[in-house]
């Protein structure tokens, strides 16, 4: 079976509402959509974060992977080992595009699910967690943003089921403060977590970290900048400390660990450039004692699809995962059901999906007209 040819789409969809975090607040996704054909019919289909830049890349590596197996995926990362060297994210992301997509028609070729591939399940289900953000509140009730933000997080956890809430932080540090107290007032027995995008300061994470000790977080996230930076945090502070940011490859992954600066990594598909990382991720975490869990950069089903792969024939990923799935007001697959707070990884060959072509030109549609959403 060779790869026969590569096709790249950019699209934009739509969030149900806008999401705001420390450095942006975003209406809408872009997502890079990848398929690969073989000689014998075969289609696998990847997504992956960001838009342009990231298609570009995929391309010109899609290029170069025409004439391969699928199968070959070791060949195919040891050649290109450092794209993310010189492209940073964009090149793990890139990566990632077409990793997944190989693993798509490698599980199609053998009949098998991506999840039988990696392993197997060891959960059936695949809890999410609510997230929360500033822009949730209405704008009438900013005068008591805490309560409303109390009052719209205890509705979604009713109708969704979830039972994990994690905070998407600001550079307002005592304003945070006080919403998770309030948080934690209306919902007494769901993991709560909190994740500034390292928007606070060294001292100001002390501090915050020492005032909501009482609270019994599950983890405190990214307060601040750096390794070293969170191992003084960690040092003074109780809580659990995970990171989405200053362990974001393999390289950071020693430092973090000798300086004793996190409790909890996070792993993604996309930012770690493939399905085959993001699994050795899980066995350093393992080995070190560490826990781990995964990212959202907003995916669409095929990439959430991906994910609900690793989480569910992966031990270590025992937590609720982050997932903007739930978010977004449509999909160019047929959507994933959300079901008391959990997401299950599809059964079928591959990945599991089928994606609507008819939606996939419209959103790509979207995104020539509007261009990438920005960041």
């Amino acid at each position: 079976m060779k790869i026969t040819d590569v096709d790249v789409q950019v699209v934009n969809l739509p969030l149900i509402n806008p999401f705001t975090s420390s450095f942006e607040t975003k209406t809408g996704e872009t997502r890079t959509v990848v398929r690969i054909r073989t000689d014998d019919g075969i289609e696998g289909w990847g997504e992956t974060m960001w838009g342009r830049p990231v298609a570009a890349l995929v391309e010109q590596l899609g290029e170069e992977l025409v004439g391969t197996s699928p199968f070959a995926l070791e060949a195919f990362h040891r050649r290109h080992h450092m794209v993310p060297f010189f492209h940073g994210y964009l090149g793990y992301a890139a990566l990632a595009a077409l990793d997944v997509a190989c693993w798509d028609a490698i599980g199609k070729a053998s009949g098998q699910s991506l999840t039988d591939l990696l392993g197997g399940p060891i959960r059936a289900e695949v809890p999410i967690t609510a997230l929360i953000t500033r822009s949730d509140a209405p704008a009438s009730r900013s005068a008591d943003l805490p309560a409303a933000l109390a009052e719209h997080a205890a509705a979604v956890v009713a109708e969704g089921g979830f039972r994990a809430v994690k905070l998407k932080g600001t550079t307002d540090v005592a304003g945070d403060v006080a919403i998770l107290r309030a948080l934690r007032e209306a919902l007494p027995g769901v993991h709560l977590r909190v994740d500034p995008n390292a928007a606070w300061s060294v001292p100001d994470s002390v501090r915050a970290g020492i005032a909501l000790e009482e609270l019994d977080l599950e983890y405190l996230e990214d307060p601040c900048t750096g390794i070293e930076g969170m191992s003084q945090v960690r040092a003074k502070v109780r809580i659990p400390l995970c990171t989405n940011m200053c362990v974001v490859r393999f390289e950071d992954f020693a430092p973090a660990v000798r300086l004793g600066a996190v409790d909890v990594i996070h792993g993604d598909v996309y930012k770690w450039g493939g399905i085959g990382p993001t699994k050795a991720l899980a066995a350093h975490c393992e080995t070190f004692g560490l826990g781990m869990n995964l990212h959202s950069g907003g995916e669409l089903g095929i990439a959430t699809a991906a994910h609900l792969a690793v989480v569910t024939s992966t031990p270590v990923l025992s937590r609720a995962i982050d997932s903007m799935y739930y978010l977004h007001a449509d999909d160019i697959i047929e959507p994933l059901p959300l079901n008391d707070g959990c997401l299950r990884a599809p059964s079928g060959p591959g990945l599991g999906v089928r994606v609507d072509e008819e939606k996939l030109r419209h959103y790509a549609a979207v995104n020539e007209r509007e261009g990438d959403l920005t960041r």
